[in-house]
């Protein structure tokens, strides 16, 4: 019997928001800590820090979504994904955690704020490499026996695997610095101007290193960009990509404040958009697609109830608390 009501595309889309709002969110969030531990003393590391104070907790609500929806919606895929990648994800999460309490006790015990501020900007570091090696790892795919992981614990680490890590590091910090130049005045400003101009080249060179790689190590991704007609469908994506680039080039150095954070954003959509051009309809990477990994539809039919109640209120409060703490933060005043 033919369902009334095919759910795979839904919680297709439910996950693909998910995971890109965690990436544009968190990841500003993450690469503003990053660039805290390059803020030359102590008033800039308080303004940096104070421009995330109010939202970056919330940030990581599109992390929880992302990782539930995929064990509710597609639990073969949770199934393969976490065994593969589970040493990364480990790491993310405790540093994720070693972050959060570094944001919260460098305001307490001032006697060790030091060690405070150099844990934050390490786990905001770690945390992002951690999350480029999954990347990676999933580009890569997994080693698959009887719709079970069947590989090695440390798979997950490759040079491939590391190049992304690293690339992540440059998008994240990329997308840190337009958060600054949007949030702050003066000396931090132009230093984020400085280092997003540096991340910027740095996301360039690793997207063309991935552009290429990936091709090369994977026939299917080959095909999907290079076979005729799909070279010239798919060619208005790295022309945008460029386009984008040259633009928030520009942005960078002149006196526009939101340009930087949105060219950003836009780099990261369309190389979202390029790997899920490469991979789509697969999510367990050259084995499985959406379909076959789904679990069935009376469960997915049940969940999306609770879901599409839920993500409103998330969409609401999240735009929210950005509008209510929009503007500038200028010293120790916080908002005006």
């Amino acid at each position: 019997m033919n369902p009334v009501l095919d759910f795979v595309p839904i919680w297709t889309a439910i996950i693909a928001l998910g995971v890109f709002f965690y990436v544009m969110l968190d990841g500003f969030d993450l690469g503003v800590g990053m660039l805290f531990g390059l803020a030359p003393d102590t008033p800039s590391r308080n303004l940096i820090m104070n421009s995330v104070a109010p939202v970056w907790d919330g940030n990581e609500t599109w992390l929880v979504l992302g990782g539930v929806a995929l064990l509710a919606a597609f639990p073969l895929a949770f199934a393969i994904i976490i065994p593969a990648v589970y040493f990364p994800v480990l790491v993310m999460l405790l540093s994720l955690v070693f972050r959060g309490l570094a944001f919260e006790f460098r305001f307490r015990d001032s006697e060790n704020k030091t060690f405070w501020d150099h844990a934050f900007a390490y786990g905001s570091g770690l945390a992002t490499f951690s999350q480029g090696v999954v990347l990676g790892a999933f580009i890569q795919g997994f080693e698959v026996t009887d719709r079970t992981f069947s590989g090695s614990s440390f798979d997950f680490l490759t040079p491939f695997s590391v190049v992304t890590g690293i690339a992540l590091m440059f998008g994240y910090g990329l997308l840190g610095s337009g958060w600054l130049i949007l949030k702050t005045e003066g000396e931090v400003q132009a230093s984020a101007r400085r280092h997003g101009r540096i991340c910027l080249v740095g996301v360039l060179i690793a997207i063309g290193i991935v552009s290429i790689w990936t091709p090369l190590a994977q026939p299917v991704i080959a095909s999907r960009w290079f076979a005729f007609p799909n070279i010239v469908i798919f060619a208005p994506v790295p022309i945008a990509a460029l386009a984008v680039a040259f633009f928030t080039w520009r942005a960078l150095g002149s006196s526009r404040e939101a340009g930087p954070f949105i060219g950003a954003i836009l780099l990261f959509l369309l190389s979202y958009l390029g790997i899920a051009i490469s991979l789509f309809p697969m999510i367990v990477p050259y084995k499985y697609t959406l379909a076959e990994a789904a679990s069935s539809e009376a469960t997915q039919a049940f969940l999306l109830v609770g879901t599409l109640f839920l993500l409103p209120i998330v969409l609401m409060y999240t735009a929210w608390s950005y509008w209510v703490f929009r503007g500038k933060v200028r010293g120790q005043f916080g908002y005006h």
